[in-house]
């Protein structure tokens, strides 16, 4: 099974990646299972979401404790901690405009520091990481396909929102990032 671990923070869409990478997967007769949690529930605050893949069905709902990948949609959220999060040979993606060094010098090498909100600004018109992040992710692990991917936003973002959406996917996939 592969476990994804989202933080991020009301409002960012983390929840929305992580039920949007699950679409994905299951597209291809596989199994995901997709939930948040969270404490209060306004925007700004912090949230966790969780995301479990597999070839076949998932029993196990509980909250993930080391994940393959943790993802971080806000770097104020990253701390040395992230690193107890993670399985042997696990990464971590964080939204940053910092270098992965820059985060962590010691762990580097588990890090992929990535500005999603700077991309996001340029085609969505708004700093909302939450599809760079999953684009980057899905590409660079070959967790799902830029055509699953386009597919599971279609059915999950509202028809307006995927449409913004849909370039991004193609510019995180089809660029040298």
């Amino acid at each position: 099974m592969t476990e994804v671990l989202w933080h991020g923070r009301g409002g960012q869409g983390a929840f929305t990646a992580a039920k949007v990478l699950g679409a994905a997967y299951s597209l291809r007769e596989n199994f995901a299972l997709a939930f948040p949690s969270f404490g209060p529930e306004r925007r700004g605050a912090p949230i966790l979401a969780f995301t479990k893949l597999d070839s076949k069905p998932i029993g196990d709902r509980t909250q993930i404790k080391k994940a393959d990948y943790v993802i971080f949609l806000d770097d104020t959220l990253f701390s040395p901690s992230a690193f107890d999060e993670i399985k042997d040979g696990g990464k971590i993606y964080v939204n940053s405009i910092r270098q992965a060094a820059e985060l962590s010098p010691e762990y580097e090498k588990s890090i992929v520091a990535f500005n999603g909100n700077e991309i996001a600004r340029r085609i969505l018109g708004v700093p909302l990481s939450n599809t760079a992040m999953l684009s980057l992710l899905s590409k660079n692990e070959n967790l799902v396909s830029q055509d699953d991917l386009k597919q599971a936003i279609k059915l999950y973002m509202g028809a307006r929102v995927a449409e913004k959406n849909l370039p991004l996917v193609d510019e995180i996939f089809g660029g040298n990032l």
